[in-house]
């Protein structure tokens, strides 16, 4: 059965589907079926896997069309890595779900029909707190925060963060923080720098050990409609995204190895 992690912050541009769809692809090369859900009517993480939105059905004709999540999900040419897609009309079903009953449960009902041909579910959320975010949050084992290398990034984590405290209190008693990932890292700077020690002294083992760094590669590798270990698997965007996944692997005791091994050692000079 299928871990479920949505991919939540209210910010934009922190790198919540960058990190969706390189931890799916990862997760995917090293065995592990996965599917990646795109809740986000930009549809990005869909696009960012090498679809156009219009031309395949997607996660709105789940949600109110009824459609059984197999019609709908499409194989990726990445390993073991599927994704529902995402198109513009999600906007739309919000207003449609709202009359609709259990309306904050419509996406956990469609993602418990798939559960068990996966073993990890990854929600890619759109930055805002619309009745889309709760079903993701409802339907969700646990949240995983990227969090961006800057002073405003901090800002909205309280929020976000309440948020999910009046999810767990209403909707989902059992959604716990998988844990914060700091995106878009760059070591010249100070103030990045500043940001990862102030989140790693408050929030402590919430904080993932492996840093995302700012990566051009990983921008290629999305317009390509590829993930990064299957457009550059030597890239530091890789090798960040491949240690990611072994932190994942560890703190679900999924893997052998030892907290302390990395698959590979960061060259700062890459």
């Amino acid at each position: 059965m299928a871990k479920i992690i949505a991919v939540a912050n209210q910010k934009g541009g922190v790198g919540k589907t960058t990190t969706t769809i390189n931890l799916g692809g990862c997760l995917g090369v090293l065995e592990y079926k996965t599917l990646i859900v795109d809740a986000d009517p930009q549809a990005n993480a869909t696009s960012g896997t090498g679809f156009n939105p219009s031309a395949v059905k997607n996660i709105y004709d789940c949600l109110v069309q009824g459609y059984h999540p197999k019609e709908v999900i499409v194989k990726t040419e990445s390993p073991n890595l599927d994704i529902l897609p995402a198109h513009i009309d999600l906007v739309g079903a919000e207003l449609e779900m709202i009359n609709l009953p259990n309306r904050e449960y419509l996406l956990k009902e469609a993602l418990d029909k798939v559960k068990d041909d996966y073993d990890f579910i990854l929600i890619d959320c759109s930055p805002s707190l619309g009745l889309i975010t709760v079903n993701s949050l409802a339907a969700a084992d646990s949240v995983l925060i990227p969090v961006q290398c800057e002073y405003f990034a901090l800002e909205g984590l309280s929020k976000l963060l309440n948020t999910i405290k009046i999810v767990q209190g209403r909707l989902n008693e059992t959604l716990e923080i998988e844990g914060m990932l700091l995106t878009m890292y760059d070591t010249r700077l100070r103030l990045a720098n500043q940001v990862v020690d102030e989140l790693k002294t408050h929030f402590q083992e919430l904080v993932f050990d492996t840093v995302i760094h700012r990566n051009t590669t990983l921008s290629e590798a999305s317009s390509h409609g590829a993930t990064i270990i299957m457009h550059d698997a030597s890239c530091k965007g890789s090798i960040n995204y491949l240690n990611f996944a072994r932190e994942i692997l560890q703190k679900n005791d999924l893997t052998k190895i030892e907290n302390g091994d990395k698959f590979i050692e960061i060259d700062n000079e890459l």
